[in-house]
């Protein structure tokens, strides 16, 4: 009679064989090198082959969602400017401002609410506040969702009120509807109301006026967005309509009409 086959080393074999990989199983996104983007959207044909000097430095405070978001803007602002900081941080505190001199003006993006008012881009420009053209600034921006940056801004309001004046885009106007990727080449992100952008774009609407090349600046880095915009469009699908609801009380009472 012939003995058993050892099970215990056909089942050692087998429980050690490496898995047979699926071909189900999505592979990874390739990413660009230089612009850290997934190769389909690469935009480094829309990059300056140098990064822009500018007199203006930028310090961007970006909620740490942020870095996870794949339509974040601030990457690309840092490979396009040569004085832009990115800093991940809920709120502005004194360190992340080691080489500030109080003799240096410095604004803060982000509209007026009734208890701190801003002065407009415009009105900027008109009185050259703060001394501007002669002296270089300091532009801090928040960059977050609309919910998470009004908290970011009130919890750094202590740091700010010190030696920031609150600056806000022209057109800001809460009573419109904000714009959206299906209708606006420079948007993204559906915004919450008219005048809101995207950090890139409200950094170089900025830049635009208190740069003495902000034509420009703000033209290069219009264009990336544009690109950007532009790539990411190819990707969505056709928005549909959602059915208009009616209330049930109106519902009804077309139906009593039919019948009757």
């Amino acid at each position: 009679m012939e003995e058993p086959e050892d099970l215990t080393i056909t089942n050692a074999a087998i429980a050690t064989k490496p898995p047979t990989p699926s071909p189900l199983t999505p592979q990874r996104r390739q990413l660009c090198t230089h612009c850290d983007r997934p190769l389909p959207v690469c935009l480094c044909h829309a990059l300056p082959t140098t990064r822009l000097p500018t007199k203006t430095k930028i310090l961007i405070i970006r909620h740490p969602h942020e870095s996870r978001h794949k339509l974040n803007t601030t990457p690309l602002l840092s490979k396009t400017l040569l004085n832009a900081t990115t800093i991940s941080s809920r709120r502005l505190v004194l360190h992340h401002l080691p080489n500030h001199s109080p003799s240096t003006p410095a604004i803060y993006l982000f509209p007026p609410s009734p208890s701190s008012p801003a002065v407009t881009l415009s009105q900027v420009k008109s009185t050259n506040l703060l001394n501007y053209q002669n002296t270089p600034l300091l532009l801090i921006v928040f960059d977050a969702t609309w919910k998470h940056a009004k908290e970011m801004v009130r919890a750094s309001e202590g740091v700010l009120k010190g030696f920031a004046e609150r600056v806000c885009l022209d057109g800001v106007d809460e009573s419109v509807v904000g714009g959206t990727i299906y209708d606006n080449e420079l948007v993204l992100r559906k915004e919450p109301f008219g005048g809101c952008v995207s950090t890139l774009e409200a950094v170089a609407r900025c830049l635009g006026v208190i740069e003495p090349n902000g034509d420009e600046v703000q033209g290069v880095l219009i264009r990336v967005l544009r690109e950007m915009v532009r790539l990411q469009a190819g990707f969505l699908k056709p928005m549909k309509p959602r059915p208009k609801l009616q209330k049930k009380s109106k519902h009804k009472e077309e139906e009593t009409n039919e019948l009757g």
